[in-house]
């Protein structure tokens, strides 16, 4: 039988405070934000759900910049920033660690492009991501060329994974989540519009939705529940979009 996600997390709690003298920029003027936020995971696969503009993509973004990862994506090797030049966003956080890992790798679908091309300028050494140039695969197979092949150990802070995806490769990155996070070996924390990725077994969601955070089952998400009822009779969606 196979086990998920039953292990402690190594990141299990992250506090944002509440900035006076930002309160009023964002993304301290998010509603999720307005008292501050602390967010607790029980498991090692947390995904963050909600309608764009939420603010789920904003902390994860200032979460992987705290953990020291390149804004435009990589890990900790790929940074070219100091501490003291983070962002009050990323100062504002407090993570709470058991153990402190600091292996693992931040992927920003939207800025994959700039990453690839940063790897090319330093002259990597591609073997490591498939013997091939990310810029020489279409946009899904360089993004599963990047999980088969650099994803050991670590926390993955992953953000919209299924842009470049096709359902099946959704189901490879699954089985790759699986492979790593059963034995330990890793943390994911990923925000997602995906229903497919959502039914991953034993994790934390977290909807951003509402203007609160909520912990729910992937049945209550919105993104479930829309695509569920558009499949099963979309003439009916159609008829009421297209209707003048």
């Amino acid at each position: 039988m196979p086990q998920f996600s039953t292990g402690a997390p190594f990141l299990h709690q992250l506090l944002i405070s509440q900035n006076g003298e930002y309160r009023d920029h964002h993304p301290f003027n998010l509603p999720i934000l307005e008292e501050g936020l602390r967010l607790n995971s029980q498991s090692r696969v947390t995904f963050f759900v909600g309608e764009n503009g939420s603010g789920k993509s904003t902390i994860l973004e200032g979460l992987a910049e705290c953990c020291g990862y390149a804004p435009e994506g990589g890990n900790r090797d790929h940074n070219r920033f100091m501490f003291e030049q983070r962002s009050p966003f990323a100062q504002a956080m407090t993570l709470s660690w058991n153990p402190r890992v600091t292996e693992g790798f931040f992927l920003r679908a939207e800025s994959f492009f700039n990453f690839a091309t940063y790897l090319e300028d330093v002259g990597s050494d591609f073997w490591s991501y498939g013997g091939k140039s990310l810029h020489k695969q279409s946009h899904g197979e360089s993004f599963l060329a990047l999980f088969e092949n650099r994803f050991e150990q670590g926390l993955y802070i992953l953000d919209e994974p299924e842009a470049a995806l096709s359902p099946q490769r959704q189901l490879s990155l699954l089985k790759i989540i699986h492979n790593l996070e059963s034995l330990g070996h890793a943390q994911f924390i990923i925000a997602t519009h995906s229903p497919i990725l959502l039914t991953y077994p034993g994790a934390t969601l977290l909807s951003f939705d509402g203007g609160e955070v909520s912990e729910v089952t992937y049945q209550d998400t919105d993104h479930y529940r829309l695509t569920k009822d558009f499949l099963n009779s979309p003439e009916r969606f159609l008829r009421y979009l297209f209707d003048d």
